[in-house]
C-alpha cells in the first residue's frame, strides 16, 4: 500500500520537508472545576504554553468519533494517522512491545493488573495501591517461579510498571477474542475469563487457569493478592510510519505501553527515560537524527485517574517548565495535544474532545492561552484524530497540492 493511498490520494513531496515534533500530554483534557469553572489545563500556569499558544492554530482534536471514548491504543493510533477501527490492536499487545518483548505473529498478549481481593474474592483496589516498580517485579517473579503452565502453551509474565504486568502466551489454536476480568470499579469480583468467539476457548481456558493459579501463589500477600486481565490482543504487523509517510520516526517515552504503540508502527527506540527531565534530554540528544519525533508525558493522566485536579494541574505546570528546551530545538512543527480526555473529576477516559495547537511558520493565532475555551474558536475547529498526520504533514511542507 502506498503513502499516496494511505492519505486518501494525497501526494508526498519527493524532496526532504521540515522536521515535527508531536508533544502528546497523556489524558490532557479536562472538565470545568465548579468552584473556578476552568479545567485542570485553563487552572494551571503555564506561561510557555499560552506564549507558544499565541504563536500556533489552536483547536480541539477528537480522538475516536463524537461520543466515543477512546483508550490509549486507539487514541495513539490515531494521532499516528492510523484509524482505530481499521488498525485495531489490544493492549496487551502494545504492552509487550513496550517492555521489548520480541512478538511473533500469532501470539496473544494480555496486559494485567496487579489487584487486592479481600476474604470474599472482590476487588478492593484495582492497582494494588500502586506498589513501586522493585516490589512490582518481585512480585511478578514470585508469580512466574509459582505457576505452572499448560503443556502446549509457552507463557511469558513480564513486569512492565508499577501494578502493570504484560502476560504472552505462544502456542498453536490461541486466539484473543477474550473479555477483560477487570471488572472497573472495586466492590466487584473479578469477572470470569469468557472467549466472545469459540475459536479463543482455548485462550480463555488457559488464562482463567492461569489467573487461579496465581490467586493461590499471592495468597498470603497483604496487597498484590491477585491478577485483573484486560486488552486481550494476536499480535500482527502494522505498515511502518515510514511505509505510510516516507518519515524516519523515533520514540521517547518513559512508560512501556507508549514505547509499543510506536513500535508497532516502527518508530526508533533509542532509550529509555527515568523522568520527565531525562525525556527531554533524549530527545535533545538525538534531535535530528530524524523527521518525526513523538514524546510523551504520562503525569496528566495519571492524576486525571485519581481524581485528583490540583495533582493534573501540577503535572502540566511541570511539563511547561521543560517546554522551552524542546521549542528551542526549532522544529518546523511542534505539535502539543493529548490522546485523550481524563478529566479529574470523571476520574476515566472520557469522550470529551482534547485541545490542541500546532506551531508552525503557517499558523493562524487567535488567542494567548492554551485552554479548552481558547481552543474552542481556533483556527483548526475540532479535528479528526486520525486527520493529524495530514496537518502535520501539510504544516511541513511534505504534501503536494492535490488536483490540477
Amino acid at each position: 500500500m502506498t503513502a499516496s493511498s494511505l492519505l486518501g490520494g494525497l501526494a508526498l513531496r519527493g524532496v526532504d520537508g521540515g522536521t515535527i515534533i508531536l508533544v502528546v500530554l497523556d489524558g490532557l483534557g479536562g472538565l470545568p472545576h465548579p468552584d473556578t469553572g476552568k479545567t485542570e489545563l485553563e487552572s494551571a500556569v503555564t506561561p510557555n504554553l499560552d506564549a507558544l499558544a499565541a504563536r500556533s492554530s489552536l483547536g480541539l482534536l477528537m480522538p475516536a468519533a463524537h461520543g466515543i471514548t477512546a483508550g490509549s491504543g486507539p487514541g495513539h493510533l490515531s494521532l499516528f494517522g492510523y484509524d482505530p477501527l481499521s488498525f485495531p490492536v489490544g493492549r496487551g499487545v502494545l504492552s509487550a512491545l513496550g517492555v521489548g518483548f520480541d512478538l511473533q505473529p500469532g501470539d496473544v498478549a494480555a496486559r494485567l493488573n496487579l489487584a487486592t481481593l479481600d476474604g470474599e474474592g472482590v476487588v478492593v483496589d484495582r492497582r494494588a495501591a500502586r506498589p513501586s516498580d522493585e516490589e512490582g517485579r518481585r512480585v511478578v517473579g514470585r508469580v512466574s517461579r509459582g505457576i505452572r503452565p499448560p503443556d502446549d502453551v509457552e507463557v511469558t509474565l513480564i513486569h512492565e510498571k508499577e501494578h502493570r504486568v504484560v502476560l504472552i502466551l505462544r502456542g498453536g489454536g490461541l486466539r484473543a477474542d477474550v473479555q477483560d476480568t477487570d471488572p472497573q470499579k472495586t466492590g466487584l469480583a473479578p469477572l470470569p475469563v469468557t472467549a466472545t468467539d469459540p475459536a479463543s476457548a482455548l485462550t480463555a481456558q488457559v488464562v482463567q487457569g492461569l489467573l487461579d493459579q496465581v490467586r493461590e501463589v499471592l495468597a498470603d500477600e497483604p496487597r498484590a493478592n491477585a491478577m485483573l486481565a484486560r486488552g486481550f490482543g494476536r499480535f500482527s504487523t502494522f505498515p511502518t510510519f515510514e511505509e505510510r509517510y516516507g518519515l524516519r520516526a523515533m520514540v521517547v517515552a518513559k512508560y512501556p505501553m507508549y514505547r509499543g504503540v510506536a513500535r508497532l508502527v516502527g518508530m526508533a527506540v533509542e532509550g529509555v527515560p527515568a523522568d520527565n527531565e531525562e525525556t527531554v534530554a533524549l530527545l535533545e540528544r538525538h534531535y535530528g537524527s530524524c523527521d518525526f519525533y513523538f514524546v510523551h508525558f504520562k503525569d496528566p493522566d495519571s492524576y486525571g485517574h485519581d481524581g485528583d485536579f490540583q495533582g493534573k494541574a501540577a503535572a502540566i505546570e511541570a511539563f511547561d517548565a521543560l517546554l522551552p528546551r524542546i521549542a528551542d530545538l526549532n522544529p518546523d512543527v511542534l505539535i502539543v495535544t493529548g490522546d485523550h480526555s481524563t478529566p479529574a473529576l470523571f476520574g476515566e477516559h472520557s469522550w470529551h474532545d482534547v485541545p490542541i495547537l500546532i506551531a508552525s511558520p503557517w499558523v493562524r493565532p487567535s488567542a494567548t492561552e492554551f485552554g479548552e475555551a481558547a481552543c474552542r474558536s481556533g483556527d483548526l475547529g475540532v479535528v479528526p484524530g486520525k486527520a493529524l498526520m495530514s496537518l502535520a504533514l501539510a504544516h511541513a511542507v511534505r504534501l503536494e497540492k492535490y488536483g490540477a
